[in-house]
């Protein structure tokens, strides 16, 4: 456990600079643009003494405003602002020491008119899936000699399985037809990381979250221009892009932990301190100031440094890398991993410049909590904190644990559907509950299907539950073909190939005659009520109002000026006919319904069947 950070203190520390005639091997960000509504830009600048250098840089509209030294003589940090005026083209960056001159190209250029910032509204559907285990087009970039890890091996669940962005994008049809209008993929950027031994197997870092260069999409999947041309082509088919950014730490193996620009650069203890996974010190106003420090500056695990927000130089290169990322690779909202553990002010800061150049920019972050209160402080919300976060959303954990146990729970009373309904009576504390992004399952969860015992009935409860209630749902890919599994043995488990993605897989999920019956069955379910959802305002935007659930029922509404949809669930294994006089209130009116899955209409509305385990989506009618 401690030979990865005393690794690291040792890198730092014991670093021999051998008088070397300076050299700027690398600046970060790779490039910028002119007509950025900030005219600032921070250039890290790295290589051989780099930090020894007197720099100047002549361009029209370009000012170096300061060039900061900092304890690494290979690094240095040059402040430059960008006027209005500014015409795009490539200057000079030009360091002299003594005798010696070095100069570096560096490209300005000029932003294009793609989508980009577009940002997520409840009307979207976000489908996420993780790119190495979703479909793999070009087998020759599966394993490269000059990578950390060289395997890949679809026999093993821990190793790379040679999926890539290609293959992503020769399926972005499929995840139209199911209805998404979002792609969100674990992260694509390069994780050159070794392999980690844990519970004994030598596991592969697939799942993109130890980064290794901010500024490129990982070979094994494509590189960059893959990328590019994958979100090109999801833009023309009218869905949006959703990046995973990682700000609170980076893989053991990134470049600028090899020769660190400063000891803060990372939170640095005497000892390996890992954080404690709780995130109850960050609000308990009777905390202890270790336990705090210890949740937020702890590292995640060993081989995943934690970086030191509160570094100006870490939280500009970060801040920038966003907006680059945005601008080269046309992002329309982030999702933000491990959010609770970032230092919250930078995220503030982060959230903010981003939406000052995007206005639109939607941030939705993982705070796995289990409570409504510690929810709402990861976003805008209501309550008198004395840290008030701007985030724009946030994924909804609380109503994810709260329909998964009450899908599985008999009537009482604070069980079955009473937990959904209790949780979302209690989303008077955020600003705007309608931009939590909710969800059955994820990467590091148990699948749905298998949660709810492969109960097929259960399972279309939940999904109409999740698309109808408030919200903007995401779905994780094979929810809608019945993948399934536990995490126990491993996470791998619940991250399997899915069926037709690669080359040699004996069956092809992705087309009607390759799904049996029951998951077609499931598909053609959740395509069903996702487009419908996508075609409803009232479904997706409405308000909401719900009943207290009774005898087994839960009934609420989809509403606007213009339409007005019920939704009924029966969680007892009997039918029920449902007086429908309890719900004149969003009722009176309506003479008739139809069954949004059937087509079958309703036409007396004083009593309504509901069979024995059922949803019913009604289109109320006049």
């Amino acid at each position: 456990m401690k030979k990865p950070f005393f690794l690291l203190i040792i890198l730092f520390c014991c670093r021999i600079v051998f008088a070397q005639t300076p050299q700027i091997q690398r600046v970060d960000p790779t490039n910028w643009w002119v007509g950025m509504k900030n005219p600032n830009l921070q250039l890290l600048v790295y290589g051989p003494n780099a930090g020894t250098l007197t720099y100047t840089i002549n361009y029209p509209g370009v000012k170096l405003v300061k060039a900061s030294k900092v304890e690494n003589k290979n690094f240095a940090f040059l402040d430059l602002t960008i006027a209005p005026t500014t015409k795009a083209g490539t200057l000079q960056i030009v360091g002299k020491n003594g005798g010696q001159t070095i100069t570096r190209a560096y490209q300005l250029k000029t932003r294009d008119n793609q989508p980009k910032g577009q940002g997520l509204s409840s009307a979207d559907f976000i489908y996420l899936l993780m790119p190495d285990r979703f479909s793999g087009a070009d087998p020759t970039n599966d394993k490269f000699d000059d990578m950390a890890d060289k395997e890949s091996d679809r026999n093993s669940p821990f190793l790379r399985h040679g999926g890539d962005l290609k293959g992503v994008e020769n399926h972005l049809d499929y995840i139209k037809e199911l209805g998404a209008t979002a792609l969100w993929m674990t992260p694509v950027i390069e994780n050159n990381q070794p392999q980690t031994n844990e519970g004994g197997a030598m596991r592969s870092a697939y799942h993109g979250y130890g980064f290794t260069d901010h500024y490129t999409v990982d070979k094994r999947l494509g590189g960059n221009e893959a990328y590019k041309a994958l979100n090109r082509k999801v833009h023309a088919m009218g869905m949006r892009v959703v990046q995973d950014a990682v700000y609170n730490h980076v893989g053991i193996n990134h470049w600028f932990l090899k020769d660190m620009p400063m000891k803060d650069w990372l939170h640095q203890w005497p000892t390996y301190t890992n954080t404690s996974y709780k995130y109850q010190p960050v609000t308990d106003p009777h905390s202890s100031a270790i336990d705090k420090k210890v949740t937020l500056d702890g590292w995640f695990v060993p081989f995943l440094p934690d970086l030191n927000q509160s570094n100006p130089f870490v939280s500009t290169y970060l801040i920038q890398n966003a907006i680059w990322s945005v601008e080269e690779f046309a992002l329309d909202a982030w999702r933000i991993d491990t959010y609770m553990y970032n230092d919250q002010p930078f995220m503030n800061r982060c959230n903010a410049a981003l939406q000052a150049e995007y206005p639109k920019m939607y941030t939705f972050g993982e705070s796995w909590v289990n409570n409504t209160v510690d929810q709402a402080y990861y976003t805008r919300n209501k309550i008198n904190f004395p840290f008030k976060s701007n985030q724009t959303g946030g994924l909804d954990f609380v109503l994810y644990t709260a329909m998964n146990a009450g899908l599985n729970e008999n009537e009482g009373w604070d069980n079955g559907a009473n937990r959904v309904q209790q949780v979302l009576a209690q989303d008077a504390v955020y600003e705007d509950p309608m931009k939590l992004v909710t969800f059955l399952e994820n990467h590091d969860t148990d699948r749905f299907f298998s949660v709810v015992g492969e109960d097929i009935n259960k399972y279309k409860m939940g999904v109409t539950w999740l698309l109808t209630t408030r919200g903007i749902p995401h779905f994780y890919y094979g929810t809608e073909i019945l993948m399934k599994n536990f995490k126990n043995p491993s996470d791998a488990e619940v991250r399997r190939d899915f069926p037709g993605g690669f080359e040699g897989d004996k069956e092809n999920k992705f087309t009607e005659e390759g799904r049996n019956k029951a998951e077609n069955d499931a598909f053609n379910f959740v395509k069903t009520l996702a487009n419908y959802r996508k075609n409803t305002p009232a479904l997706h935007s409405g308000k909401l109002m719900q009943y207290l659930p009774q005898n087994g029922t839960y009934v609420y509404f989809r509403y606007d000026d213009k339409a007005t949809v019920m939704i009924a669930t029966n969680q007892t294994d009997k039918p029920i006919g449902l007086d429908m006089a309890r719900f004149s209130e969003r009722t009176t009116g309506f003479t008739s319904a139809k069954n949004v899955m059937t087509g079958d209409v309703i036409s007396d509305l004083k009593t309504v069947q509901l069979p024995a385990k059922t949803a019913l989506v009604l289109e109320l009618q006049k």
